[in-house]
């Protein structure tokens, strides 16, 4: 078999934790299997490294904050390999310009055009283990890119996809894809298995177990795809097209802190207004999440909307330098919100899911600023210091309705 594993930064945090992967991956090795391992950096190595540009350059080119920063998973890989190296096996580490990882331009947020796998499969075939850099790529003028944060789980995948591996384990540091985040919601629950769309959703929604590229990715691939501890042995969740549970209305609460919301007051009644505002805001490469048009009134109407707090900065400026061009009144701003969502595929062929949420909200004190839907989720905006309170109180209402109906 070739196998993709990839291990995240807690799990490579120190020497101690590098010997125990190394030891891990060397096991799979010896049962026989190819193996392509991807590494983020160690620990809270890409923190450090960001503060150390700020003390520099508080508005570093991003450019340089990728040469900066894909140095993380450099020595990541480097480690691993002299790790596995004293074990005695054969290995050799590769980074994003020795693999080819093709990007676009997009410094700090790039997206992994194509993969030339010949080198890899040299080394596959020379019976080494490759130890590769997650995270980077390279783009049309042989720059380094970086990918995103949690980049690494989409670097591992990509490679999944184009070596046609029989399988891609993410491990991290917990044990599986959870009902919520076991260290807001301390009754999560460990799934089994979760569809991609499923998953896609709580990764797009604030869930940090898979970074949402490289669920995409796994769904247009079909990756045999395993979220699984580096910690333990237990059994992982595995991600894939269809599950066989059939009674879960909701499989995931997610919650995303990293949301401001924005609004624009006195709009023109008009055709083509929304267009402008956010044609304006793609055009600088800032995704806009939640939308809410209020009803006209005189000829005008009210527009609020979330995007990323790292983007809140470049969409205020960019908004009230058109302000007579978009012809608001005004603009406000709140970066102390955040989306509290519910994710499940039983939530299509299920009446009164919508108002269970509300139901407990309103049971948690909780008030709600904005809503929205779509087939198989609904988020809530709140104020971000009731968003745990919302999640413990949305996950008890929903996790205790579908106990009822398996019994």
């Amino acid at each position: 078999m070739l196998i993709v594993k990839k291990f995240g930064g807690s799990s490579v945090a120190n020497a101690e934790r590098i010997k125990h992967v190394a030891q891990t991956i060397v096991n799979s090795y010896k049962e026989g299997n190819q193996v392509v391992v991807v590494l983020s950096a160690q620990g809270d190595t890409t923190d450090e490294l960001i503060e150390k540009a700020h003390e520099i350059n508080p508005h570093a080119p991003k450019r340089e904050m990728d040469m900066l920063l894909a140095t993380g998973e450099q020595q990541s890989v480097a480690l691993m390999a002299m790790a596995i190296n004293a074990l005695g096996y054969p290995v050799i580490s590769l980074n994003a310009f020795q693999c080819k990882i093709i990007s676009t331009s997009t410094y700090g947020n790039a997206r992994i055009k194509d993969i030339s796998t010949e080198r890899i499969v040299n080394e596959l075939e020379k019976k080494n283990i490759v130890i590769i850099t997650g995270f980077q790529g390279v783009n049309r003028h042989l720059d380094v890119t970086t990918l995103g944060r949690g980049g690494s789980d989409t670097s591992a995948v990509a490679l999944a996809a184009k070596l046609h591996a029989d399988l891609c384990e993410i491990y991290t540091d917990v044990d599986g894809v959870y009902t919520a985040d076991p260290r807001i919601v301390k009754n999560a629950r460990k799934l089994d298995e979760i569809t991609y769309d499923e998953m896609l959703e709580l990764a797009s929604l604030g869930a940090k177990v898979l970074h949402n590229r490289s669920v995409e990715l796994a769904k247009k691939y079909n990756v045999n795809l395993v979220v699984r501890s580096s910690m333990t042995d237990a059994e992982g969740t595995v991600v894939k097209e269809e599950t066989k549970v059939e009674k879960m209305l909701v499989n995931g609460v997610a919650v995303d802190k990293d949301v401001a919301r924005i609004s624009l007051v006195g709009l023109k009644d008009e055709p083509g207004t929304a267009f402008k505002i956010f044609s304006l805001l793609s055009k600088e490469k800032i995704s806009v999440d939640i939308i809410l048009q209020s009803i006209g009134r005189s000829n005008t109407k009210d527009i609020s909307f979330t995007v990323a707090q790292g983007d809140l900065e470049t969409a205020i400026e960019v908004l009230n330098a058109n302000q007579a061009r978009l012809g608001f009144e005004s603009l406000s701003y709140n970066p102390d919100v955040a989306k509290v969502s519910i994710v499940g595929a039983g939530m299509a062929t299920n009446a009164g899911v919508a108002s269970m949420l509300f139901e407990a909200t309103y049971d948690a004190g909780v008030n709600i600023n904005m809503i929205s839907t779509s087939e198989i989720k609904i988020s809530l905006l709140v104020e971000e210091k009731d968003a745990d309170r919302a999640a413990i109180a949305i996950h008890d209402k929903f996790m205790t309705h579908t106990m009822d109906i398996n019994k």
